[in-house]
């Protein structure tokens, strides 16, 4: 499970959403609205982790999508190679793992050996703590958009510990007479996979 519930992108436009979605779409959108009279600093955000990214927006919109990132091939891709042994059209994937001595001769004692014990230990571990990862990693992207967007607002250090001691009353009516757009997409950020705060 990807840790990201999301793969968009957002651009603003000082304290103004631009545009939201796919890369391609924002990069547009951003190179349009560079064109105009938008005199604030625009910057895009990576929604899945609430950082900035830079992009090259020189030339055609067909040579800006060109050189846009690509995202990571599939297991299934990665795997198309001919392999030895594996089972590559079921996206397995062959790596070096470093373990003990005493971990490989538990692995090994394991029905089906080593692979399918790990494989199952992964899973469980992906079931047992998915959640936990999920809203880990909201709460990171929603900190971090935070930081660059509001960290110079009134109440951005309260909004910061209610933010990760999960008091989510709290922390919309520290955020409440920020910017609606920066505000709305903190919330988007930090609840998109949870039940929306009551007071949002």
């Amino acid at each position: 499970m990807d840790p990201a519930p999301y793969n968009s992108f957002s651009a603003f436009a000082g304290d103004r959403l631009l545009a939201t979605g796919p890369l391609a779409e924002v990069a547009i959108a951003v190179k349009i609205a560079s064109a105009g009279q938008i005199a604030d600093p625009i910057t895009i955000f990576d929604d899945s982790t609430g950082r900035p990214i830079d992009l090259d927006l020189r030339g055609s919109h067909r040579d800006i999508v060109a050189r846009l990132p690509q995202p990571p091939a599939a297991p299934a891709e990665a795997a198309a190679e001919p392999r030895g042994r594996g089972r590559p059209k079921l996206g397995v994937v062959a790596r070096e793992v470093t373990l003990l001595p005493r971990h490989w001769e538990w692995l090994g004692a394991q029905p089906g050996g080593a692979s399918v014990a790990l494989r199952k230990l992964v899973e469980a571990a992906r079931r047992a703590h998915g959640d936990r990862d999920r809203l880990r990693a909201a709460r990171d992207a929603t900190y971090h958009f935070m930081s660059t967007m509001a960290g110079n607002r009134p109440g951005f250090e309260e909004a910061s510990r209610a933010l990760f001691a999960d008091d989510r009353r709290r922390f919309v009516d520290l955020i409440a007479a920020w910017p609606a757009d920066i505000r709305d997409h903190i919330v988007k950020l930090a609840f998109s996979d949870r039940a929306e705060p009551t007071s949002a």
